[in-house]
């Protein structure tokens, strides 16, 4: 089961951090990622990372959102700094055995979503 928070409204430049809480035993051999589904769009690959914590990012977020595990909390977060209102989505946790399944979307599990506005 994965389980994101941290979602919210936030003025364009500011910050917000995304958790996903990840519940199982094998999280640690688990590569993870984020997605966003934004109204009227398809869903799209934000940030992966996988057992060694090697990442990768879609050129759109890199060098403003950082994705990290925390293997013994079980967790991933996304730290997404210097916002814009074109980052406005229902972000989704996935998880996937490859990294590649994660980018490509064909993760295993996927979370709830939450919802990140950003205000102009």
């Amino acid at each position: 089961q994965l389980v994101e928070s941290g979602g919210g409204l936030v003025q364009a430049g500011g910050s917000l951090r995304l958790s996903c809480a990840v519940s199982g035993r094998t999280f640690s051999r688990t590569s993870m990622g984020w997605f966003r589904q934004a109204p009227g769009k398809e869903r799209e690959f934000v940030a992966g990372v996988n057992r060694n914590s090697d990442t990768m990012y879609a050129d759109s977020v890199k060098g403003r959102f950082t994705i990290s595990r925390d293997n013994g909390k079980n967790t991933v977060s996304l730290q997404m700094n210097s916002l814009k209102p074109e980052d406005t989505a229902v972000y989704y946790c996935a998880a996937a055995e490859i990294l590649s399944k994660v980018v490509r979307g064909s993760s295993d599990y996927w979370g709830q979503g939450t919802q990140v506005t950003v205000s102009s």
